[in-house]
Formats: structure tokens, C-alpha cells, sequence
């Protein structure tokens, strides 16, 4: 029971900075390019209680840890009007794409530390370079989950902008069920665990990029010893 608290106080964290991080930044980009919706809203801020999602930061993430689950899980969106967008079309795959690129920014700085703390004697086993591990870990798997070329996630958002403007009609349509989608498919990973979906799907990018983060990480550790 005291390591599943350690663990959780290490993990809540790491996921609360990956979620908010990849929510101010989809804010941040949509006000680059026109859209100052999330800025007049007041979500251009690291503050975690603006992004806070009852259901999406606490009771999913919480759920799935206790069930052994995958941990995952989602803020408030960013309010982006794409209209206000200077090139919606566009605009809107950049704004989408944000996300997941500070996701794998935040995971590359999660390395560059373990790469530190290596140079440092600092075992792995240390609650900090643990802590490091979790951080690059979740904010990889955010980042690919929020890639599936699925609405309601961003890939859903990149495949509109690359499609025919008549097909992306029609996928913006679909867009609309988006969480009837993510909904069903947390279901049936609870449902039938042995089939791993989530796993399955983005698991090898995952263990692809955290393999080049080793990698990083050791040279760091390598070059300032």
C-alpha cells in the first residue's frame, strides 16, 4: 500500500503537468495564429485548477491506475474558434498538433534530467529519477494517444486538414461523436483487458521513443561525466 502511494504521488503530478502543458499549448499556438479565445478566457496559464476535468484529470486517470489500467487522461479543451483562425483550414492541424509536440518536448527535457542526474552517481531507483521516468513515459503516451487519427483527439483534427474539403465535411461531422468514441473505447479496455487495445495501438511508438530518449539520456549522462 505505501508503494501504490508513492507511486501515485510521483504519477499525479507527472500527468497533471502533461495535460496542462498540452493544453496551454494548443492556446498558445490558436493565439499565434489568430484566435485569442483561450487567452481572453484566461487559459493561457500553468494554473492546473483552470484546466482541471473532474472526469478526464481525476476520476479516469484514477480509475485505470487502480484497475492496472493504462493512466491517461484529459483537461477542459482549449477553447479555439476556428473561424478566428487566419488559415482555418490549416490553422486549426497546427493548433491540434501543438499538443503532442510539447508532450514530446516535455518527455526530451525528462530525459536531458535523467541524463543529469546519471552524470550526478544518482541511481535510477532514486524518487527523483523515478519520477523523471514516469514523466517521459506519460507525456509519450499522451502524445501518441492524442495522435490516433480519431475524433475527438488531435489526429482526429490533423486527418480533417488533410482531407478533401468535401470529405472533411463529413468528418467534421463524425467529429461530433467524438466522445461517444472515447467513452466506447475506454469501456472495452476495462471490459477485456487481455485485448490491450490502447497497448496495442500506440505501445510500440512508445517503447520506439522511449528507447532514442535512453539513448539521449545515457549520452548526456556520458558527455558530463
Amino acid at each position: 500500500m505505501t508503494d501504490s502511494i508513492l507511486l501515485a504521488l510521483i504519477v499525479i503530478p507527472c500527468l497533471v503537468v502533461a495535460i496542462v502543458f498540452h493544453e496551454v499549448a494548443h492556446g498558445l499556438v490558436a493565439n499565434m495564429l489568430g484566435d485569442p479565445t483561450a487567452k481572453m478566457r484566461g487559459r493561457l496559464t500553468f494554473n492546473p485548477i483552470k484546466h482541471v476535468d473532474p472526469i478526464g484529470t481525476l476520476l479516469v486517470p484514477g480509475a485505470l491506475w487502480l484497475f492496472g489500467g493504462p493512466i491517461f487522461g484529459w483537461a477542459k479543451p482549449v477553447p479555439v474558434m476556428k473561424n478566428r483562425l487566419k488559415n482555418p483550414r490549416y490553422g486549426m492541424m497546427a493548433v491540434a498538433a501543438a499538443g503532442p509536440v510539447m508532450n514530446f518536448l516535455l518527455a526530451l527535457v525528462g530525459a536531458v534530467g535523467l541524463g543529469v542526474l546519471g552524470a550526478n552517481g544518482v541511481a535510477p531507483t532514486n524518487v527523483i529519477a523515478t519520477g523523471l521516468f514516469y514523466f517521459i513515459l506519460i507525456n509519450l503516451f499522451l502524445g501518441f494517444f492524442n495522435l490516433l487519427p480519431i475524433p475527438p483527439f488531435d489526429g482526429g483534427h490533423i486527418v480533417e486538414g488533410l482531407l478533401p474539403r468535401s470529405l472533411a465535411a463529413q468528418w467534421s461531422k463524425v467529429q461530433q461523436m467524438g466522445m461517444l468514441v472515447l467513452i466506447v473505447l475506454i469501456a472495452v479496455s476495462w471490459a477485456f483487458p487481455q485485448s490491450n487495445i490502447i497497448g496495442n495501438t500506440i505501445g510500440w511508438p512508445v517503447e520506439w521513443a522511449m528507447g532514442k530518449l535512453s539513448v539521449v539520456a545515457n549520452a548526456i549522462a556520458g558527455s558530463l561525466s
